[in-house]
């Protein structure tokens, strides 16, 4: 009998790092020249960006690439050498793709970057869009107006509390517990009825408009920091400086035919790139400008320990009341399509009855009728 020849294969990596690389390329289904191209081309199209992140987080790390050179170089001419294993053949390919390591901290360094930037200018915008709601929308004034005059008609007896010229926003989340005498309505249910009823031409329509800022907009703006924001374009302007230093690098030891066209791709992205964490910057800045005339303009006082008002304190308040009177805002608008519903229903009941009303026509049956037959 012939003994079967087992093929003896040298492993360099440890078992938890040769079984990762494992399977990584038994996920990929990728050629190697498919991978080279868009790593030397910044081409995504093939190759995605989260293929080049795990390749990136599995690259074969210096120690690791030193030993299978050693072997590699060990083993030339000799007949008997042992062959790599697939995960250290894979992680050397890699390798020898022209700067696989810089070039590719680069491609996902951009589109992390153009992610972080649009997130940061989603939240600005939100905080932006609240602020100058509250502050500029009549919708908005209309309603803490009704919640003055209704507070002062109730302390209409007092003096000094029933002539108020304003009140302190902490009150607005405690409406919905001032109750009528019967405890069958909240003082926040009336003046949503009373706002529908008379300022709001589309209640009860699928086009009436809720007249505050959204609630899950407020909870967003009441979990949002200035300083966070700083902290983050900070970072994110010295990463910026990294990439820049890493594509300098790059393209230093590049030759001629791998350059192009990554020096152009990331010159352009990294010009844009400055100009976005300077645009972004100035709309922080203006953004805590917009948010302190806020506080100002609600005469809101900073909490113990703070220096100045956080969004947390001041859009807190707004979000508990937006809420409550969003769920007081949805039964009105129901009642009030249940009574429009009744009404057409009503009207249309008294045409139907109208229309089959009918008047028969008299048959003259006197002696001049009979008279006027015969002739």
């Amino acid at each position: 009998m012939k003994r079967l020849c087992v093929l003896q294969v040298m492993k360099l990596l440890n078992n938890k790092r040769s079984q990762a690389v494992g399977i990584l390329m038994s996920s990929l289904h990728l050629d190697m020249k498919d991978i080279q191209h868009a790593v030397l081309n910044l081409d995504n199209t093939i190759v995605d960006l989260e293929t080049l992140q795990a390749l990136y987080e599995n690259r074969a790390q210096q120690e690791e690439l030193d030993k299978i050179e050693k072997h590699m170089k060990s083993s030339q001419g000799k007949d008997n050498a042992k062959p790599l294993d697939k995960p250290e053949q894979f992680l050397y390919q890699l390798s020898l793709i022209p700067n696989f390591s810089g070039r590719l901290f680069c491609i996902l360094f951009q589109s992390s970057f153009s992610e972080c930037m649009t997130s940061i200018t989603k939240k600005l915008d939100t905080l932006q869009k609240v602020c100058k709601a509250l502050q500029d929308s009549e919708t908005v004034k209309r309603i803490l107006g009704l919640v003055l005059a209704f507070g002062n008609y109730m302390n209409g007896g007092n003096r000094t509390r029933g002539q108020a010229d304003g009140f302190s926003l902490d009150i607005l989340p405690k409406l919905k517990d001032v109750k009528s005498s019967d405890s069958t309505r909240s003082l926040l249910s009336y003046i949503t009825a009373y706002y529908l009823k008379h300022f709001d031409e589309d209640a009860g329509r699928d086009t009436c408009v809720f007249p505050l800022p959204e609630p899950h907009e407020l909870f967003q703006a009441s979990q949002m920091k200035f300083e966070d924001f700083q902290k983050d374009l900070t970072r994110h302007r010295k990463d910026l400086r990294a990439c820049s230093a890493e594509v300098e690098k790059v393209c230093k030891v590049s030759d001629e035919d791998n350059l192009q066209p990554f020096k152009e791709k990331m010159e352009d992205f990294l010009a844009q790139a400055q100009s976005d964490l300077q645009t972004l910057e100035a709309q922080l800045s203006s953004t805590q400008k917009l948010f302190l005339e806020l506080t100002v303009f609600f005469s809101v006082k900073p909490k113990g320990g703070e220096k100045e008002v956080s969004p947390n304190t001041f859009f807190s308040i707004w979000h508990e009341f937006s809420s409550d009177f969003k769920e007081q805002w949805k039964k009105e608008n129901k009642s009030i399509l249940k009574e429009r519903l009744k009404a057409a229903e009503e009207c249309f009941r008294q045409a139907k009855e109208k229309a089959s009303y009918s008047v028969k026509p008299k048959h003259a049956s006197g002696i001049k009728a009979k008279l006027g037959m015969k002739i």
